[in-house]
């Protein structure tokens, strides 16, 4: 039996947080399919600023056309859809290159960082920055999505670096 070297449990344990990323996609995809009416209607207030404060100065910004609520809001299932696709990938790349050289295994990272990035690409710049600094989602008591957002993207953010840091041999 081998001994179990901090390597292998360095390795291990990105295999086991690019599943933790994987399962809070395939969970996010599950609660917007089966109750699209509820996450539409968070999304349709946010863009339509109906409960910011000072909605007439910041009138303008709003997106207001229900059509146009859908498509974003199918827009942000996609890039779940494709990052927790990539994610789940990246764990199978992982898990099969676990006893691999260094290099392969470094390789076997590609899908994973790929959807770690189109996360923070949702969560950051969809939700925290055109969300909260063009929507003004934060000034909403009801439909505010910005500390969720944060919570996600705290945990996103260092484990894409410590997935691309090479630190394992």
């Amino acid at each position: 039996m081998n001994p179990l070297t901090t390597s292998h449990v360095i390795r291990l344990s990105k295999v086991l947080l690019t599943l933790f990323i994987s399962l809070f996609g395939l969970l996010m995809l599950y609660n917007n399919f089966t109750d699209y009416s509820t996450n539409y209607e968070y999304i349709s207030h946010i863009l339509s600023m109906d409960t910011t404060n000072d909605q007439n100065k910041y009138r303008h910004r709003a997106i207001t056309s229900t059509l146009l609520h859908h498509r974003i809001y199918w827009l942000i299932i996609t890039l779940e859809v494709i990052y927790t696709l990539s994610c789940l990938l990246g764990t199978y790349y992982l898990y099969k290159n676990i006893n691999a050289s260094q290099e392969q295994f470094h390789e076997a990272k590609k899908p994973a960082l790929i959807g770690l990035l189109i996360a923070i690409f949702l969560y950051y710049i969809g939700f925290q920055t055109i969300g909260t600094e063009w929507f003004n989602m934060d000034e909403s008591k009801t439909w505010n999505y910005n500390d969720r957002a944060g919570h996600i993207v705290d945990f996103i953010f260092p484990l894409l670096i410590y997935i691309a840091i090479k630190i394992e041999h």
